[in-house]
C-alpha cells in the first residue's frame, strides 16, 4: 500500500496536497476506491480514496494504529564523516532498520572533510534518501539527517541520551550484548569513519558516559560498522 508523510493531520478530514496529491494523481495514477497509508509521527492512517482533483486528494479514514516498523527506542546514529558514496549508504540501511536521527560528525581522521556551507548544499539529498527509505521499509516518520557537527559538539548531545555507545576498536571496549539497555528510550552510537578513532576521542566520549563496544575480531568497513550497530541494537531491544 503506498505511504505518504505529513507533519500534521486532521482526523474528520484528512486530504493531501502538493507533491503527494500530484505523485497520487498523475504518477501512481491512483483512483477513488483505492487504498492509501498516511503516515504522521508514527501513527499510520490507513485511507481510502473518496475524491481525487487536479490538486488535491481526500480521504476516508478508515483505520489508525502505531506504525508497527517503529521501534520502541529512539537512535540517533552520530556518524563520523565518510566519503559522500558511503554516508549514502549508511543513511539508507540505518532508516531501513530502524534509526531516528542522523547526525554526521567531523572527527580528526575523517578523510572527508567538507565545510559547513557544502555540506548544507547535499543534506537535501541526503533526507530524500531517508525519506524513500523510510516509505520502501514501511516506517511511520521520516528519520532526519542533521547538518555537520563537530566531535565535541556531537559528545556533548550524546550525553544527554538515556544511553550511548562508541564503537571503538582498541582496549577497554565490550561486547555490545553486555551493554544494559533496560528501560533505556534514547540511544546515542558514536561510529567513526575510515580511520576511526584516535585514543583521545575515545577517552572524550567514554569520560561524558559512552560505552565503549566492539563488535568482534574482524575489521568492519565503515559503512557496514552502523548497519551491524544497529541490527544489534534493534536484536537487543527486541525491536528486531
Amino acid at each position: 500500500m503506498p505511504r505518504f508523510f505529513v507533519e500534521n493531520i486532521n482526523e474528520a478530514d484528512i486530504t493531501l496536497t502538493g507533491d503527494n496529491a500530484h505523485h497520487i494523481g498523475r504518477s501512481l495514477r491512483m483512483k477513488p476506491g483505492e487504498e492509501i497509508t498516511v503516515c504522521c509521527s508514527g501513527i499510520d492512517y490507513n485511507c481510502v480514496i473518496s475524491e481525487i482533483t487536479q490538486d488535491t486528494v481526500y480521504l476516508e479514514l478508515k483505520e489508525k494504529i502505531r506504525c508497527a516498523a517503529e521501534p520502541n527506542i529512539e537512535v540517533t546514529l552520530f556518524q563520523a564523516v565518510p566519503k559522500l558514496d558511503k554516508l549514502e549508504t549508511i543513511i539508507q540501511k540505518t532508516v531501513e532498520l530502524g534509526v531516528t536521527k542522523i547526525v554526521p560528525v567531523l572527527s580528526r581522521r575523517c578523510v572527508s572533510r567538507p565545510n559547513d556551507k557544502d555540506f548544507a548544499k547535499k543534506l537535501v539529498r541526503l533526507n530524500k534518501i531517508a525519506e524513500e527509505a523510510a516509505k520502501q521499509s514501511g516506517r511511520g516518520i521520516i528519520p532526519q539527517v542533521m547538518p555537520i557537527i563537530s566531535y565535541k559538539k556531537a559528545v556533548e548531545e550524546m550525553a544527554e541520551l538515556d544511553r550511548s555507545v562508541i564503537l571503538y576498536e582498541e582496549e577497554g571496549g565490550v561486547s555490545f550484548g553486555k551493554v544494559d539497555f533496560t528501560g533505556v528510550r534514547t540511544v546515542g552510537v558514536l561510529i567513526g569513519s575510515e580511520g576511526g578513532f584516535d585514543k583521545e576521542e575515545a577517552e572524550l566520549a567514554s569520560n561524558a558516559g559512552a560505552v565503549r563496544v566492539w563488535l568482534g575480531k574482524r575489521i568492519l568497513r565503515c559503512e557496514t560498522a552502523p548497519i551491524t550497530a544497529m541490527s544489534i541494537l534493534m536484536f537487543l531491544t527486541n525491536n528486531m
